[in-house]
């Protein structure tokens, strides 16, 4: 029978995966028991997805990406090049905290850049975009731009990932896809459809 997604011969999917259609598994990853990932996915070399891991539709995965239990992606997730999840507070080799794994939520739609850290237990807001190399300490709001270590907020992002320029009247048009952003109250929201 034809599974309705694509794994490389080197890759390792332990038994009670759900993988959904259109998904792509390359060299070297291994999923394991209990992970679900969504349709038209991409895990690129030497990922590793841990029991537990939800990842949405359209999730794009980079090399060398560890995703570990506790972390959720909605649709349409980048995560970086060599980016890190961590999910335990308190790391000790001596000392089992297993059971004790905290939650992250990454929303729709976010990129996380090469290199960047996440610290457990913050939610990545819808759209929001992590520079590379950036730890994140704290949670981040939808369309925030961070950057730096530990990361601090620098602007904001449009859906199609450009900086976005907000007027005096808090306005501002992606130049890409012509949408209209409306910063209010320090929260962005898009006000127009493409």
């Amino acid at each position: 029978m034809e599974k309705p997604y694509y794994a490389h011969e080197t890759a390792v999917i332990d038994q009670g995966c759900e993988i959904g259609k259109g998904t792509k598994i390359w060299h070297f990853t291994h999923l394991m028991t209990g992970c679900k990932l969504g349709e038209n996915c991409n895990l690129g070399q030497n990922v590793v997805v841990s029991p537990d891991v939800v990842l949405g539709n359209n999730v794009k995965v980079q090399n060398n990406v560890s995703i570990y239990t506790g972390v959720i992606c909605e649709d349409d997730v980048f995560l970086g090049p060599s980016m890190v999840f961590t999910n335990v507070i308190n790391p000790r080799s001596g000392v089992n905290r297993r059971g004790q794994y905290v939650e992250t939520l990454v929303r729709k739609g976010a990129t996380i850049g090469a290199n960047a850290t996440i610290v457990c237990g913050h939610e990545i807001g819808q759209y929001a975009f992590i520079g590379a190399g950036s730890v994140i300490t704290k949670q981040v709001k939808p369309y925030a731009l961070m950057v730096g270590n530990p990361a601090r907020q620098i602007g904001w992002m449009s859906e199609y990932g450009h900086r976005l320029n907000f007027d005096a009247e808090g306005k501002a048009i992606c130049p890409e896809s012509n949408e209209t952003y409306l910063l209010k109250d320090g929260l962005v929201t898009k006000t127009t459809k493409k």
